[in-house]
């Protein structure tokens, strides 16, 4: 296997990049209890888009780690997880934005959100902000209530935790530092992504 790319992205931004078929994106948490936003379209057709709900019909489970494949909304295999360290992600919630930040009161950073982040980043593609749909929140850690509440709590990662992806289509990836400082653990930290060819 051969590295391609092997690269950090700065706490509370986001990158776009394309990966091919066949391709490995391995996406690691450096320090620990920080959250990663993954969002992807087929590059013949960005119109076909990473989509949670296809995903756990076709899994039936909300649980989604190593064996598990990721679908797209026209039921196209997208990524398949091949390694998974952390065992702990989430594939419901909406990536972050201005609105849900303030209602949270997650307000003292000023940051730009992780919708933002993703929006800017996936630009080059002429991707609007209206098509950027449900991430697969890596390392997120979301609990799920017996009233049916649902809360956020601290990333489970340890520093070095790692994912790896396979890529099943050609693709254009969208993929974060999460932006909201509740969702981290109280502090923004890096995230680390390689690309590597098999």
């Amino acid at each position: 296997m051969q590295i391609v790319t092997k690269d950090l992205i700065k706490p509370h931004s986001g990158i776009a990049f394309e990966l091919k078929q066949g391709q490995l994106l391995k996406v690691t948490d450096p320090e620990g209890e920080q959250v990663s936003e993954l969002i992807c379209y087929s590059r013949r057709d960005l119109d076909e888009w990473l989509c949670s709900g296809r995903t756990l019909d076709h899994a039936r489970t909300w649980h989604i780690g190593k064996g598990s494949t990721l679908y797209s909304n026209r039921s196209n295999p997208m990524l398949s997880i091949i390694e998974d360290t952390c065992g702990k992600h989430d594939f419901l919630l909406a990536a972050c934005n201005q609105q849900t930040i303030e209602q949270h009161g997650d307000t003292e950073n000023n940051q730009q959100s992780c919708h933002e982040n993703l929006y800017n980043s996936l630009m080059g593609w002429d991707i609007d902000p209206d098509e950027i749909y449900t991430t697969f929140s890596i390392f997120m850690n979301v609990k799920f209530r017996h009233d049916g509440s649902i809360t956020i709590e601290k990333p489970t990662s340890k520093a070095g935790d790692y994912i790896i992806f396979r890529a099943e289509m050609d693709m254009v990836v969208g993929l974060t530092a999460c932006a909201s400082s509740q969702y981290n653990n109280g502090s923004l930290k890096a995230i680390e992504y390689e690309i590597i060819d098999k």
